[in-house]
């Protein structure tokens, strides 16, 4: 007889993870859209480098409240009712940033844009965390990764749209796109959990919440801070590496296949992490990604060749990747089931705010020093503050064991 708790890991999880990836893939195009039409949209309103990341750092703030506030109807309404609601709010309002007359109703509008593509991240990735517990680490990073695979394909496809019709053409596409793919594939995700399913895994979290002795509430305001630190850090290369290879002279394209380049090396990335998670745990995934990236912002400072630039977003992407899912899985690995879309959820804004803030600082930086030299030591030094926090975990968690053992 099938009972509740092998709907887990099952065959329809499995199912539903794919369905999770496509809807991932197509709703987080609102992220990456502002980022591949920025020096066109500079361009067009005349303005600097800071003002340019203004709509980013917006779309943004939008994400990470929505991480927040579309977690919570998750948890009472499911991720259907989140999916379809957050697809109107994508699909009107890119219609109507493709009009927009100046970057500040643009800005407005991409924090209504980043509001609603945050149900296609944090929101999808606590409701796909629920159906699985031996697989969860890859569960979470296969549905984290459509996040990167938007980023990487949609600059591609919409690179004729953009050549022949300018940003605001790409704007209009992806307004009908959007809305016309989502809604269906979220009614495939009506189903929910049932309640005796997650019973198992809420006892492992509150074994792990008692041995790390760290109050849940205090845990998710130190996993916040870490993940601000660590988004800064890797806001700079995501946001800024178009408008770097336009400075070096190598123009918007070759930004674009770097920005490509490094998101497909983050799904490889996410892909790796979530098997290395199933087996040594969210913390010390997490701390490893943090590790890496740090390694790969040093390797930005000496490059500035093609070729080197290439390599380096390679191994950036291939370094960070894995880190804004561990955060996901620290919070279900301690903290129980129900509370799964609003802990991840904010967790996720706090990283979120961090690429928000990173992307107008390292502008900010560039405007003032006139290289971006400086903006990436900035990085740096936050990233050093991501690694800090997780080795204070990990070794408060350890020691605890090692006491109660």
């Amino acid at each position: 007889m099938t009972t509740d708790v092998d709907i887990l890991d099952s065959r329809y999880s499995w199912l539903r993870l794919g369905v999770c990836l496509l809807i991932a893939t197509i709703g987080n195009v609102g992220m990456w859209a502002i980022v591949v039409v920025m020096p066109d949209m500079q361009a067009e309103f005349a303005i600097d480098r800071a003002d340019a990341a203004l709509p980013y750092t917006l779309t943004m703030v939008g994400f990470a409240f929505g991480n927040l506030a579309i977690g919570r109807i998750v948890d009472r309404f499911g991720i259907t009712v989140a999916l379809s609601l957050a697809a109107v709010l994508i699909g009107g309002g890119m219609g109507l940033a493709a009009l927009s007359p100046s970057v500040m109703i643009l800005s407005v509008l991409q924090l209504i844009i980043g509001f609603g593509t945050a149900a296609s991240f944090g929101p999808l990735i606590a409701d796909i965390s629920l159906w699985f517990l031996r697989r969860r680490g890859i569960a979470v990073a296969i549905t984290a990764s459509g996040n990167y695979l938007s980023g990487a394909f949609w600059p591609v496809v919409l690179g004729g749209v953009l050549a022949e019709h300018g940003w605001r053409g790409v704007y209009l596409v992806l307004a009908c796109v959007t809305v016309a793919l989502v809604i269906p594939l979220s009614l495939f995700l009506r189903r929910r959990v049932p309640l005796g399913a997650t019973a198992h895994a809420d006892t492992i979290s509150s074994q792990r919440a008692n041995a790390s002795g760290i109050p849940p509430r205090t845990l998710q305001l130190m996993l916040g801070l870490a993940g601000i630190g660590c988004c800064i850090a890797m806001s700079m290369p995501q946001v800024h590496i178009v408008s770097f290879c336009v400075d070096l002279g190598y123009g918007p394209a070759v930004g674009g296949q770097m920005l490509s380049l490094m998101l497909l090396g983050g799904v490889v990335s996410r892909l790796i992490s979530g098997l290395v998670a199933d087996r040594l745990g969210g913390v010390r995934t997490l701390l490893i990604g943090s590790a890496l990236q740090c390694l790969a912002l040093f390797l930005y400072l000496p490059a500035g060749g093609l070729v080197s630039l290439y390599m380096v977003s390679a191994v950036f992407g291939l370094a960070q990747g894995g880190i804004v899912p561990s955060y996901a899985l620290v919070v279900r690995e301690y903290m129980p089931s129900k509370e799964a879309g609003r802990r991840v959820g904010f967790v996720l804004m706090a990283t979120i705010f961090g690429m928000a803030i990173g992307g107008w600082m390292s502008g900010w930086i560039y405007d003032v020093t006139g290289s971006y030299r400086m903006a990436f030591i900035n990085g740096i030094a936050w990233n050093f503050l991501n690694i800090g926090i997780m080795v204070l975990i990990l070794l408060r968690t350890t020691r605890r064991h090692l006491a109660a053992a």
